[in-house]
């Protein structure tokens, strides 16, 4: 129980790689609040990570609006009675050639996957710095943050801003004990790779099911990860094992890329 005693947030955590994270955390022993826009199934997440004395908290959440977020974050320190660990793992992902794509293509792009995590740090680490917490920063970012993807030019974009983010906010937030990483997964079998795949196959015509399983096979691990193969990471990462660890943006694909 690592996390015992701990207060931990997750956006995105719904479903996929955030719903993983939040039940981890729970069987580290944290209290889990579950920020998403989609609040039914933020609500079930938060109810699966409850027992007696650690009841999990549901917040409808926005994480592409600053009101939004800073509200939710209130409402965590409130509920929750703190906030050690903030996990900024809310994304978008669209596969667009990139002659086609426009400009609201990229806003929306950019407001999810970059601003999500500014604005999540932001309200996470102002607590933090006010009650003197010695906090973890967590973000996502994506083998797509390492190199490029054909199809995929904004998005990989985003992900590349998650590293420079990290690495800036791990430099100005030292001095406050605060740790600032992020994760990069591969492929993962969620519900963001199985529009990836329909998209892509619409566009190639290849089967369902086949271009995940063409990705796939580019990875050591010989098959698509899990989102408890990211968890898992999390986990340490939100622990006091990984204090010498900070700024980094870890590699959690399978074997795909090499740094």
């Amino acid at each position: 129980m690592k996390l015992q005693g701990k207060v931990t947030a997750v956006t995105g955590g719904a479903q996929g790689i955030g719903a993983a994270i939040a039940r981890r955390f729970f069987q580290d022993g944290a209290r889990v609040a579950v920020l998403d826009t989609n609040a039914p199934k933020a609500k079930a997440v938060a109810e699966e990570c409850s027992t007696a004395g650690r009841v999990g908290v549901a917040i409808e959440c926005d994480v592409s609006e600053r009101a939004s977020v800073f509200a939710g974050v209130e409402r965590v320190v409130k509920e929750c009675g703190g906030l050690h660990v903030m996990v900024a793992n809310a994304g978008i992902c669209q596969v667009r050639p990139f002659m086609q794509l426009t400009e609201a293509d990229w806003d929306r792009i950019l407001a999810v996957n970059v601003k999500g995590v500014v604005f999540s740090f932001q309200a996470a680490a102002q607590h933090m710095i006010e009650t003197q917490t010695r906090g973890r920063l967590i973000a996502a970012s994506s083998i797509a943050g390492h190199q490029g993807y054909a199809m995929l030019a904004h998005y990989c974009a985003s992900k590349f801003a998650v590293r420079a983010v990290v690495q800036a906010c791990a430099k100005e937030l030292a001095p406050y004990g605060i740790n600032v990483n992020a994760y990069c997964p591969g492929i993962v079998a969620t519900p963001m790779w199985e529009n990836m795949d329909r998209q892509l196959s619409q566009m190639t015509g290849a089967a369902p099911g086949e271009t995940l399983k063409k990705y796939a096979r580019m990875a050591l691990l010989g098959r698509p990860e899990t989102p408890e193969d990211i968890a898992g990471l999390i986990s340490f990462l939100a622990a006091d094992d990984s204090v010498a660890i900070n700024g980094q943006a870890l590699l959690v694909d399978g074997g795909i890329v090499f740094v």
